[in-house]
């Protein structure tokens, strides 16, 4: 009977030491894969990219700062949020954002405030500045990759393969970058089958400063409203970036829609503000109140869904 019992407890032991190699066995591979993720995610950097300041090399992206939303959604697309430290007010908007510190706005930087947080890379677009905080940031020898800024929705497909690149996960962003070309491709096309061609302006309006612009060449919605099978009557009228918004603008404008973005339109309390502004009650969009809008990452086109954000817009045009 003792026998028999010390064979039973021996036969447990062997079972319980059993298990417990398996499950450290188990471990160690999940720990090998992770190491091998790592690994090749290291074998990525250091990397050198073109940018709009000559050749950067980055050999750190464990602490990113993206300067610009659509910086940060690239990155955020890219699965690197868990290696953002900090971002500008227009980055902060995002979900993915939420409870990192924020240093100013992407034009107005507090460069204090980035280096505090110890940042290895600084992504940004050329427009970045004032150029004494990006002149700081380089002094203290922080890699800073600017791009250039997008002019046209096509744009996002090159930011997103250099801001990969720099980071050390260009597969990633190839993968990003053509899921992002496709959709691209696809608005486009679905603009240019529409059967009307509509007479478009774009209104910056920031009712609390009393600003009050019609956009033109260059400023980036004229691109995106092209591309949306859409007539950019600023562009049409000469009207370089942007001008003051002045009766006689609108109506030589006539533009059968009126875009802005959601917070401009928000700032003059709706469409009815809208109306109110200088020409535009006696313009085509006045008339029949076709006033659109749009979020300003989703007009500025420079990011991965540029593409989705131009569908948007086809449809709101050609509705």
């Amino acid at each position: 009977m003792r026998l028999r019992r010390t064979s039973l407890k021996v036969a447990a032991a062997v079972l319980a030491i059993t298990a417990f190699a398996t499950a450290c066995g188990d471990d160690d591979k999940k720990s090998d894969a992770g190491a091998d993720k790592s690994d090749k995610a290291a074998a990525a950097l250091p990397a050198t990219v073109d940018t709009t300041m000559g050749k950067v090399t980055v050999k750190d992206a464990s602490r990113i700062v993206p300067l610009g939303g659509d910086i940060a959604q690239t990155v955020y697309a890219l699965g690197l949020a868990p290696n953002v430290v900090g971002v500008d007010t227009s980055g902060a908007v995002l979900p993915e954002s939420k409870g990192k510190p924020t240093f100013g706005n992407s034009r107005s930087l507090n460069s204090e405030g980035i280096l505090a947080q110890r940042p290895t890379v600084a992504i940004g677009s050329a427009s970045v500045g004032p150029r004494s905080a990006v002149d700081q940031l380089k002094a203290a020898g922080v890699p800073i990759v600017l791009v250039p800024d997008s002019s046209r929705p096509e744009d996002a497909i090159t930011r997103i393969t250099t801001i990969a690149t720099a980071l050390g996960v260009p597969d990633k962003g190839k993968a990003l970058a053509d899921r992002t070309a496709g959709e691209i491709a696809g608005a486009k096309a679905k603009g240019a089958q529409a059967t009307t061609k509509p007479r478009v302006a774009f209104l910056y309006i920031r009712g609390q400063a009393n600003l009050y612009q019609i956009g033109g060449k260059g400023l980036g919605p004229d691109s995106m409203i092209s591309a949306a099978g859409g007539i950019d009557t600023g562009t049409e009228l000469g009207v370089q970036m942007s001008a003051a918004l002045t009766p006689e603008a609108m109506v030589a404008a006539k533009p059968d829609v009126i875009l802005v973005f959601q917070k401009g339109l928000e700032s003059v309390g709706g469409i009815d503000g809208v109306l109110k502004l200088p020409g535009v009650a006696q313009t085509p969009a006045g008339q029949n109140r076709k006033v659109v809008a749009m979020d300003d990452l989703e007009l500025g086109g420079g990011g991965p869904t540029a593409g989705v954000a131009l569908n948007k817009l086809v449809d709101l045009l050609h509705g």
